[in-house]
């Protein structure tokens, strides 16, 4: 189980987690975001884990589909990606 600081929103630090967990790669693209696996890790309660995945949503990391659930987004291409010529 997690330790949160006592002094800021759970929800705010496990989006920090997970926003680490997809920059780093551990949650590559189209990885599902199980809420209720969320819920087990953490320890916290459904509305704690939907306000972490409407912030990840809002930030266009995770995107939603209603009857399947969320997904790590694609990342954009950035310009130093791509072979110049």
């Amino acid at each position: 189980m997690t330790e949160f600081d006592p002094t800021r929103p759970k929800w705010v630090q496990i989006a920090e987690v997970l926003r680490a967990r997809i920059a780093t790669g551990e949650y590559p693209p189209r990885t599902m975001i199980s809420e209720v696996r969320l819920e087990q890790e953490f320890g916290v309660a459904r509305v704690t884990v939907r306000k972490v995945t409407a912030a990840l949503r809002t930030e266009g990391l995770i995107t939603t589909t209603p009857g399947m659930g969320s997904f790590v987004a694609e990342r954009p291409a950035t310009t130093g990606d791509a072979p110049t010529g």
